[in-house]
């Protein structure tokens, strides 16, 4: 799933196309807004909100988009070849006179007036990656919830904005904290809550990913798609299982030594026995 800083980046550079044009052709391909014609429009700015993405036109409309698993937005000069998947998956068009803006598998698509953003991006915590970034919020927000796991409430929109299951899994590890540990019992919440917005700003101008340091293949993550592979600190065979309620987006990958529960949580999520969604992890 893209992450914040993935929309971040995809936001600025559609800032950096669209902020001040007029729109030569504007489509929205999803059968809700099919009736809906941009075109004439005049963007006045493309700004990410966690992982949404929100198009602001001078007439006071606002365009929505979330990536969700598979979205992208493409950018072309004109005339180029369109290479972001078959033409029966772009769902938004958006172009001017220089580029041609290709949104392909998008998702949530809406426009309603810019005054009215709150009703689609209003619910969400404080940006980890936006000027309203405020750390005493989100660990006000965390905290409201002390039971839940911490793998799952990091990855709560309302929470905090942006974080996604890779920033998770990394962010866990580097502060040696067990996915299924209570919110509570969280040693320094500040500082694994800092960790992540940390990462997330290290690699927001450009697309690679890197929690390590270094952005060779393969090399680039501490735990994240390395199941069954040595830990980087110990040597211990990572582990993958499922958390959360949407487990296809919330697998989670960890060391059970560098990240060994140090309160009492799930026993069978800590020891990984059959039958339990962490047993997964050595299937």
């Amino acid at each position: 799933m893209p992450e914040g800083d993935t929309v971040w980046l995809a936001a600025n550079r559609m800032n950096t196309a669209l902020a001040g044009a007029t729109l030569t052709t504007g489509e929205l391909r999803v059968p809700q807004l099919a009736t809906v014609d941009l075109a004439g429009a005049t963007v006045t700015e493309v700004v990410p909100r966690g992982k949404h993405m929100l198009i602001r036109f001078a007439d006071g409309r606002t365009l929505r988009t979330h990536f969700r698993m598979d979205g992208s937005w493409h950018i072309y000069r004109k005339g180029t070849p369109w290479k972001g998947g078959p033409a029966h998956s772009v769902r938004a068009l958006l172009t001017t006179d220089e580029w041609d803006c290709v949104g392909y598998r998008l998702h949530d698509l809406r426009v309603v007036p810019t005054s009215a953003e709150g009703e689609l991006v209003g619910h969400l915590g404080p940006d980890v990656l936006g000027p309203d970034w405020d750390l005493d919020e989100a660990l006000r927000r965390l905290r409201a919830h002390p039971d839940e796991e911490i793998g799952v409430a990091v990855l709560d929109q309302r929470n905090l904005a942006g974080i996604g299951n890779l920033y998770k899994v990394e962010t866990l590890f580097m502060t040696r904290t067990h996915p299924w540990t209570r919110v509570a019992d969280v040693p320094d919440l500040p500082g694994l809550v800092t960790r992540a917005r940390s990462l997330m700003q290290a690699n927001r101008d450009h697309p690679e990913q890197s929690t390590t340091g270094s952005t060779r293949r393969g090399e680039d993550h501490w735990v994240f798609g390395r199941k069954g592979r040595p830990c980087r600190r110990c040597r211990t065979t990572i582990l993958l299982g499922d958390q959360g309620p949407d487990t296809q987006e919330r697998v989670t990958y960890w060391c059970p030594t560098c990240q060994a529960a140090r309160s009492p949580i799930d026993p069978l999520a800590r020891t990984g026995e059959p039958g339990h969604p962490a047993s997964l992890a050595a299937s």
